[in-house]
């Protein structure tokens, strides 16, 4: 589908709008056979109808209705970059000349973004070459290290990708539609979510949808939330930051999250009754990276007395549990990820007696994101899975 004119999905959604084959051909100023053969093209790949045909004109069926408002949300997105760098774009811009765009602004390399999409670069070039001359101005700046965009070449190109993201839909709402499980639901997982909910949720997401493909990305905040802007990832699950670091994201709180101080069962301050913070700023640590809400919370108890001087970042409770085990260094980290550590007696709580603030734990995806209804569905399960994991820990 990615292949196709642009143009294709104008006049589709000008029959949608008409009603008929004959205004749209008026309207998109082609012939009506062109229009008829087009629609048939679209009802093979949607895998029936989209419209009924009466004596009174083409009433759209469901199917179609589920296609349109997916294509709709695409090029309202595509016109808007569009008409910032030439209006003319609208009627000229084929799918693949914008892919190629795309292509050479995310890696900054006629070679690379010819290997990527699959074209010559050549190809790429000319592609390049035909946007430029609508826009008349440069696109691409050319430097010593790459090809960098222009600010509008790069919402376009951010565009492009939403709007594919949108078509990726469109076809998995499709398949949906007649019982079949299509496409990628993809999530990106800070160090909490891949522990503790994340697992539970995808069990039960799988017991209903045996084979929708899932993709869990591990990362920082910063790119993971990089990712879920740009459409590559569908979500995001762990920490959230208050306020919204964009207003172009929502944040739904699953709930709150305190933190503990850990150390392996023998370390001497495990069975004191209460440990002071002199006591614990003179210690060896194991701590969240510098920036995330955990160690945020730690820098800031501790500003009144200084901060440890010895200590390790480290985001993963894998290596941090290898290094307290090893050692008599403490960690500091969430309480939920590190119980399951704690259970098997592999760690240990100290007392310290801090009060720590709860973190709002939850999910983050773009405003105007609309899942599919897998996508919702999985929405759910990690509700559920962060519900059934509160009531565990009351």
């Amino acid at each position: 589908m990615q292949n196709w004119n642009l143009r294709h999905f104008r006049v589709f959604l000008s029959v949608v709008e008409t009603g008929s084959l004959t205004q749209s051909a008026i309207q998109c100023n082609i012939s009506q056979p062109a229009v008829s053969q087009l629609i048939e093209k679209l009802e093979a790949f949607a895998g029936g109808a989209l419209f009924q045909r009466s004596p009174n004109g083409l009433f759209i069926t469901e199917k179609g209705e589920i296609l349109a408002f997916r294509v709709k949300r695409a090029l309202e997105r595509l016109d808007s970059a569009l008409t910032e760098i030439s209006p003319r774009l609208m009627v000229t811009a084929s799918w693949p000349l914008l892919r190629a765009l795309e292509a050479v602004a995310e890696t900054k390399n006629f070679t690379l973004a010819a290997r990527r999409i699959g074209l010559a670069q050549s190809t790429i070039h000319r592609s390049i070459t035909r946007i430029e001359a609508e826009a008349k101005e440069a696109l691409f700046q050319r430097t010593s290290t790459g090809i960098l965009a222009t600010k509008a070449c790069s919402r376009l190109a951010n565009t492009i990708r939403l709007a594919t993201a949108e078509i990726d839909q469109a076809i998995a709402d499709l398949a949906e539609f007649d019982g079949r499980e299509v496409g990628v639901i993809s999530v990106g997982t800070l160090p909490l979510a891949r522990s503790y909910v994340l697992p539970q949720a995808i069990v039960m997401f799988r017991q209903k949808h045996p084979n929708r493909q899932l993709s869990v990305v591990d990362g920082l905040y910063d790119d993971l939330l990089h990712s879920v802007r740009r459409g590559e990832l569908d979500c995001m699950i762990g920490a959230l930051r208050f306020p919204s670091p964009i207003d172009d994201v929502v944040q739904e709180e699953l709930f709150k999250d305190q933190l503990v101080v850990v150390a392996k069962p023998t370390h001497p301050l495990v069975n004191k009754a209460a440990v002071s913070d002199e006591e614990l700023v003179s210690q060896q640590w194991v701590l969240p990276r510098d920036g995330a809400p955990a160690r945020s919370q730690f820098d800031a108890h501790f500003e009144h007395i200084g901060q440890p001087k010895s200590l390790i970042e480290c985001g993963s409770i894998l290596l941090m549990r290898e290094i307290l085990m090893e050692s008599d260094f403490l960690g500091c980290i969430s309480l939920r990820q590190a119980q399951a550590e704690i259970d098997k007696g592999l760690l240990a709580p100290i007392n310290t007696g801090i009060k720590w603030e709860g973190r709002p734990i939850g999910v983050t995806h773009r405003k105007d994101w609309v899942p599919t209804k897998a996508q919702s569905h999985f929405l759910e399960m990690i509700r559920k899975a962060a519900a059934q994991a509160n009531i565990k820990a009351t």
